[in-house]
């Protein structure tokens, strides 16, 4: 059986990820893309295709429809409407709620029976419409989560430390969003403590950079998308190549109801399990303070 992703949403995330699946090595065979603009994705996968001479994989690029789910190991979605200058993610619920209950009901509606993984903000809000939309068990719904707002993290720390970023230790936990928070608690170097490291002060001042990186972007240039491209193909391959690696990323938490960032173990299933790291007491309460900022977005969901 051929490692069939589907992507839905072509803008600019969805084109970044597809652009940086083109160029990793990855166990994707096909890439299906679906759009509303039919004609300018017939030129994306023109486009793409003609890179095929050079990329280190071997993938062919479709346009496709819904029906083409049926098979998909994956169907990322990246749909919806951009955040844009002065709003935050939260702001676009309304809009992009109303988006996934069409599309999550026309995939399962093919006979879909793989894994979602999502992109779209508000990020934890529309993990878990799509857990409830499809009824398909909470391993298999991913949402991208704090992934990018780690790899932000981790930049940060290694320009200040002068070490590579693969070698930092810590993570962005909680909601995608303005109540995110690092924790530092549990942050090494190797393993040394990231107090060796980095003053209070200059964790208090990454912590907030790594907040505002979206807004800094998007009213320099309009919009994110290349770090949301590579953390979508770091999951795709650590779920097609079984890699069991830790990630950040957004799944259902049993215990609050909500879909939430923490680390954790994913693998061929999706998630395999939730990583739950212990956390200071500030932290403890800054992580209950994310759990009701989603609660609180998603209780203004028209269901």
């Amino acid at each position: 059986m051929k490692n069939r992703v589907v992507l839905i949403g072509c803008g600019n995330v969805g084109m970044s990820y597809a652009y940086a699946l083109l160029n990793q090595h990855t166990y994707v065979d096909e890439l299906i893309l679906i759009d509303l603009d039919e004609k300018r994705i017939e030129g994306e996968a023109m486009d793409l295709n003609h890179c095929l001479a050079y990329s280190p994989s071997k993938v062919s690029v479709k346009v496709g429809s819904y029906s083409d789910c049926r098979d998909a190991r994956i169907v990322v979605i990246a749909a919806g409407a951009n955040q844009e200058v002065g709003e935050t993610r939260m702001d676009l619920i309304h809009k992009n709620s109303k988006i996934f209950k069409s599309i999550v009901s026309k995939v399962m509606d093919s006979g879909f029976d793989g894994i979602f993984l999502v992109a779209t903000n508000p990020l934890d809000v529309m993990t878990y419409l799509t857990l409830k939309y499809s009824g398909l068990p909470q391993n298999r719904i991913i949402g991208s989560g704090t992934t990018l707002d780690t790899a932000r993290l981790r930049y940060l720390i290694s320009e200040h430390i002068k070490i590579c970023p693969k070698d930092i230790e810590a993570y962005v936990i909680g909601e995608h969003g303005d109540s995110e928070f690092v924790a530092w608690s549990n942050a090494n170097v190797a393993l040394s403590r990231i107090d060796n490291f980095l003053s209070p002060s200059d964790m208090l001042s990454m912590e907030e950079n790594v907040r505002k990186a979206a807004y800094e972007i998007i009213n320099r240039k309009g919009a994110t998308y290349y770090g949301i491209g590579m953390c979508l193909v770091r999951i795709t391959s650590a779920i097609l190549e079984d890699k069991r690696i830790i990630l950040p990323v957004s799944s259902y938490d049993e215990v609050s109801d909500v879909c939430i960032s923490t680390p954790a173990v994913v693998n061929k299933n999706g998630v395999e399990k939730k990583i739950f790291i212990p956390l200071s007491k500030e932290e403890e309460e800054k992580l209950k303070s994310s759990i009701n900022v989603i609660k609180g977005a998603f209780s203004q969901v028209v269901h």
